[in-house]
């Protein structure tokens, strides 16, 4: 579907293919352009037949500086693909690490059309984490974003902005948690939806205690109740979400292990704080090129995809969990 000798290539930052419906489909990447190491652009190519052809790739943001543009998420607005992106446009050009600097990274969107027409270009956030994931999800009043947020004082906790009559709303803190670092930690977090029904999962290492957190909200985003740690025992983090129905989430992350080695593990949790088991999915390894696990449910199954660096070369594997074996 795309191929180039110019991508931006990051264990953090990959591509993504998302179906927005039956029939039309996003992808994205990375495309490096002149102006440094640290300079490219995210590419957008659309399909109207379930993946079968794609269009030309579209950039979402106009401004032509040469800064990081990435960590995306494509998702369904209204009859239009929306995308949501880190955009560096402001930060400092020399800033080479994706670590710090003296500029703000921002929090972007815009529409495309179905011809790859691009509209309502807005900034969600002016002052956000610099490379940690973003994740949107479509609750009952229209997309909700969360993103790891960054103050001047240099707290960086989880936020969630939402969509009222199509429009951002100023994103709001999902829990107070206070971890101050001078530095990105490359860990965002995850949300999903049904209808006013919003779960998020999120790393945390505030005071120095590293966890992995999950919090309800019953009214889109707009309020959460108290946070739940779903690990508190020294875990990588690399979370991702799931709904089995609309009290009940499953978050998967990356847990603690012995001799090098970490585990893919998966947790159940109701919105009035019941846990299940921590279960084991697979070995992972704890280094940086086993990326971020993914996790997605199909029907009554959940669906897991990583990369495996045990042996002499890498390989991306699949493995399927029964939801009913889980519950």
């Amino acid at each position: 579907m795309a191929s180039g000798d110019n991508w931006f290539v990051n264990w953090a930052d990959f591509p993504s293919v998302s179906p927005i419906d039956k029939t039309r489909w996003a992808a994205h990447w990375l495309a490096k352009r002149p102006g440094g190491t640290y300079a490219y652009d995210v590419a957008v190519a659309l399909s109207d037949d379930a993946g079968s052809s794609w269009s030309a790739p579209i950039v979402p943001h106009t401004d032509g500086t040469p800064t990081e543009h990435g960590f995306v998420s494509l998702f369904p607005w209204d009859d239009d693909v929306g995308v949501l992106w880190l955009d560096g446009r402001q930060m400092t050009a020399d800033h080479a690490s994706g670590h710090g600097g003296e500029g703000g990274m921002t929090l972007r969107s815009a529409r495309l059309g179905a011809r790859g027409q691009i509209s309502d270009a807005r900034r969600v956030d002016d002052l956000v984490c610099d490379c940690c994931q973003t994740d949107v999800a479509i609750a009952g009043d229209g997309p909700v974003a969360v993103y790891r947020n960054r103050t001047p004082e240099e707290i960086r906790d989880i936020y969630l902005a939402r969509t009222v009559d199509g429009h951002w709303q100023p994103g709001t803190p999902v829990a107070d948690d206070g971890w101050e670092i001078n530095g990105c930690p490359v860990n965002g977090p995850a949300v999903v939806a049904q209808d006013n029904d919003v779960a998020v999962a999120w790393f945390t290492a505030a005071n120095d205690q590293p966890r992995v957190r999950a919090a309800f909200s019953d009214d889109g985003g707009a309020t959460f109740a108290a946070a739940v740690d779903i690990d508190s025992e020294r875990p990588t983090g690399r979370v991702d979400i799931e709904m089995l129905d609309k009290t009940t989430a499953v978050v998967s992350w990356i847990a603690g292990g012995t001799q090098g080695h970490d585990q893919i593990a998966l947790r159940v949790i109701g919105r009035d704080g019941a846990m299940g088991p921590k279960r084991q999915v697979a070995p992972i390894a704890t280094s940086r090129a086993s990326g971020f696990p993914q996790m997605i449910r199909l029907g009554e199954e959940l669906v897991f995809a990583w990369t495996d660096t045990t042996g002499e070369t890498s390989q991306v594997r699949t493995a399927t969990v029964s939801i009913q074996a889980i519950r």
